[in-house]
């Protein structure tokens, strides 16, 4: 279940890099919110309120109500997000207001529950190729993250992307993808032992006379 956010803001009317600096210099991060059949807005908000956000369980798909004086409260989730390379802070950030019903495309990742049947075999191991799932589902009803059991994996059996039961949402990947394996792994090959250093060419043969002897 998602932790229920409320975020406050101001609509802003002024724009361009230099008021987008001073805002994020004042701690807060300039936004722009769209969708909902409405007109896009510009705003800015508390970077520790998105920051909160982004924190939780369930990161930037995290459905949260933003409010804006004079404009009301709508429920909104992160569309997209510029970070700092250098510093890693939130700049800007987009935002979207939900629609009821409206599906979207998220990212959530695929955690793998049980033990392997086949991890009793030696120098078994589990592979997992696939560590995120794009869907499309209702905000409100979209997992932290997607289940898959492993317990009946044994050796050389894969668990395919068409393997997983899709509930509330729609999932948007090729059906043939592996998310989990089971292989023996490879034993190395034994290092070859040095040759023994071939003689001096320079060396008399054993028993020959030395020069002048």
């Amino acid at each position: 279940m998602q932790d229920k956010f409320i975020v406050k803001g101001e609509v802003r009317s002024e724009l361009g890099k230099n008021v987008s600096r001073r805002l994020r210099s004042a701690g807060k991060v300039p936004v722009s919110i769209y969708g909902g059949g409405t007109d896009n807005v510009a705003a800015a908000v508390e970077l520790k309120d998105l920051a909160a956000v982004l924190r939780s369980h369930s990161g930037q798909n995290t459905v949260f109500e933003l409010e804006l004086a004079g404009q009301g409260s709508s429920s909104v989730m992160f569309q997209d997000r510029q970070i700092d390379p250098l510093t890693g802070r939130l700049i800007h950030a987009d935002l979207r207001r939900i629609s009821k019903g409206e599906k979207f495309e998220i990212t959530v990742p695929i955690h793998l529950i049980g033990k392997a049947a086949g991890l009793s075999e030696d120098g078994a191991i589990l592979n997992q190729p696939i560590r995120t799932l794009k869907i499309l589902v209702e905000p409100a009803l979209a997992p932290d993250f997607i289940e898959v059991d492993v317990s009946g994996l044994g050796v050389n059996e894969s668990i395919h992307v068409s393997d997983i039961a899709a509930g509330s949402f729609e999932i948007h990947a090729a059906g043939d993808g592996v998310v989990a394996s089971v292989t023996i792994a490879k034993k190395e090959a034994p290092a070859a032992t040095e040759a023994a250093p071939a003689a001096d060419a320079g060396a008399a043969p054993e028993g020959d006379a030395k020069p002048g002897a």
